[in-house]
């Protein structure tokens, strides 16, 4: 699976932003999707994942209420919207796929930069 992240960009705070990330290589059907980020010094973290059905999230908790995670299937793609962006997200933020069961997310993408100004 080869994994392509887009959108970011530089904001100020309170902004929208939307990432998306295109799959290729094979479908994403049986494949969790998720959100990562690393902030400059900071340890990447885990954003937001979605189930293969979409039935199935998790938000970590700074950005509950204001990202949301989706995908559509039949295009391969998977978005993270963000709302009331803020300084402490700015990151470079990367897309990552793992087979539903699997613990470890395998397949990543390249990230993409987010830059939130006060």
């Amino acid at each position: 699976v080869q994994l392509q992240a887009s959108g970011g960009g530089s904001v100020q705070a309170g902004d929208s932003l939307r990432l998306s990330c295109a799959a290729s290589g094979r479908t994403l059907r049986s494949y969790v999707m998720g959100w990562f980020r690393q902030a400059p010094g900071k340890e990447r973290e885990a954003v937001a994942s979605i189930s293969w059905s979409g039935s199935s999230t998790y938000y970590t908790d700074s950005v509950k209420g204001r990202f949301t995670i989706s995908r559509d299937n039949a295009k391969n793609t998977v978005s993270l919207q963000m709302y009331s962006l803020k300084p402490e997200d700015t990151a470079v933020y990367y897309c990552a796929a793992r087979l539903e069961g699997l613990r470890e997310f395998n397949y990543w993408g390249q990230g993409t930069l987010v830059t939130v100004s006060s």
